[in-house]
């Protein structure tokens, strides 16, 4: 499948393509023939290049629930942060990585706290391998229904239970609201949850 055939085509569902041997500064010229086009999605690292196109639908509901659920609990937590969204991370010469949504804990910065990765499509390239160069200290992945935290430690990423940044949140009940058909509900339902949790000092 050609990048030219991935610009002008509209998939039904997610397609990833994975591409080897791609140097830098060819990296850096295909991503510029994909500038302004939303649905493509391109990851970077160690000569490896992962395009996937389109977005799916899935994707970016799932991707909004998580946005959603994570913003009330941090606000009903009374934790300061700032949503940073899905710009692009780059360590110049190496690797380059959009996430889906990405966060900074108690004060901006520019590198975030936590990225997060919606996965429907399994793809060609180890995520964790893009963010490590850039010190970011937690990775989340959403993938088949089921929340994974990657926590960096001494270089490494770690899978951990529960983030660094949020020790009182279960990903069970997370992923309980994420499911939820009705975006709306989930939310009101998990602030209810949160509110319950904190008046018995949980």
């Amino acid at each position: 499948m050609s990048l030219q055939t991935l610009k002008q085509n509209s998939f039904p569902v997610e397609n990833v393509v994975g591409l080897s041997g791609i140097s830098w500064e060819r990296f850096n010229k295909i991503q510029s023939d994909f500038d302004g086009v939303p649905s493509v999605k391109l990851t970077y690292t160690k000569g490896l290049l992962e395009i996937m196109a389109p977005i799916s639908d899935e994707h970016e509901y799932v991707k909004s629930n998580v946005g959603e659920l994570l913003g009330t609990y941090m606000r009903e937590k009374h934790i300061r942060f700032y949503k940073r969204g899905g710009f692009t991370l780059k360590k110049e010469g190496y690797s380059s990585g959009e996430p889906d949504e990405s966060y900074c804990i108690g004060t901006n910065k520019e590198i975030p706290d936590i990225v997060i990765e919606v996965i429907i499509t399994s793809g060609t390239l180890n995520k964790l391998e893009v963010y490590k160069p850039l010190n970011i200290p937690e990775v989340w992945f959403w993938k088949k229904k089921q929340l994974q935290i990657f926590h960096l430690t001494d270089g490494e990423y770690q899978q951990v239970t529960r983030s660094h940044f949020f020790s009182d949140l279960d990903l069970e009940t997370l992923q309980h609201y994420i499911d939820y058909s009705d975006q709306y509900d989930a939310v009101i339902e998990f602030q209810k949850t949160i509110r319950e949790m904190n008046k018995n000092g949980k």
